[in-house]
């Protein structure tokens, strides 16, 4: 039998050519995949940052886009309102100017005592109703002239008045609101001509007493 030597360990075989440290394995160098992580994880991020910005701005173009259309709506809002109540005003001042003879007739009857009885209450009904809708009459005796709201049909002089002046009022005008529907017809006064002058004189001459009353007082002016 063969008896085995203890103390000796039994190596692998080593290829003729090659030394010990040849033989030892060797630590596996990074593979190229893992050195190129980090490089590839920034360009990564900065897609994502880019995309992100892109984002950005197409929000910020669609919240532009958004408010520019609700401002155009709210003003085709507004306009729309505005032409609504034109149109109202206009189609309300055409129905009451027809009503204006109307109420010429009920003012006369007024005036002469002849609105009585189931006439007087048609006649009280038809005015309260388009008082309702915002008709007011305007012309008054003693108020200053205004072309722009007055048509004067009469003119006359008068002493007593300072400035054009409305002294009769011969249709009376209406209006809605701040629309004129129809101009009062009025009979107008001027100031009667030279009547300004007069009182000058009339205060010169009554100067002019006063003057002599106070020299008669004093004794008159020195005689030469």
């Amino acid at each position: 039998m063969t008896e085995e030597t203890p103390g000796f360990d039994e190596k692998p075989d080593v290829p003729s050519g090659t030394s010990p440290d040849d033989a030892e394995p060797k630590a596996a160098a990074p593979s190229s995949e893992e050195g190129a992580a980090p490089a590839g994880d920034a360009s990564e991020n900065a897609g994502l940052v880019a995309q992100l910005d892109q984002v950005r701005t197409a929000l910020n173009e669609r919240t532009a886009d958004l408010q520019r259309l609700q401002a155009e709506y709210q003003n085709y809002r507004r306009r729309v309102e505005r032409d609504r109540v034109a149109v109202k005003e206009v189609a309300v001042a055409n129905l009451l100017s027809e009503l204006l003879p109307m109420l010429d007739d009920i003012g006369r009857a007024r005036e002469h005592g002849e609105l009585v009885g189931g006439f007087k209450s048609v006649a009280e009904s038809l005015e309260t109703v388009i008082a309702k809708m915002g008709l007011q009459q305007f012309g008054k005796e003693g108020e200053p002239f205004d072309p722009t709201i007055h048509e004067a049909l009469m003119h006359s002089y008068a002493p007593d008045v300072t400035e054009t002046t409305c002294v009769a009022i011969l249709q009376p005008g209406y209006r809605i609101g701040e629309r004129t529907i129809r101009p009062a017809r009025v009979a107008v006064a001027e100031p009667q001509p030279g009547a300004q002058p007069a009182k000058a004189e009339e205060g010169t001459e009554a100067k002019d007493g006063s003057d002599s009353a106070e020299n008669k007082e004093n004794g008159g002016p020195d005689e030469g």
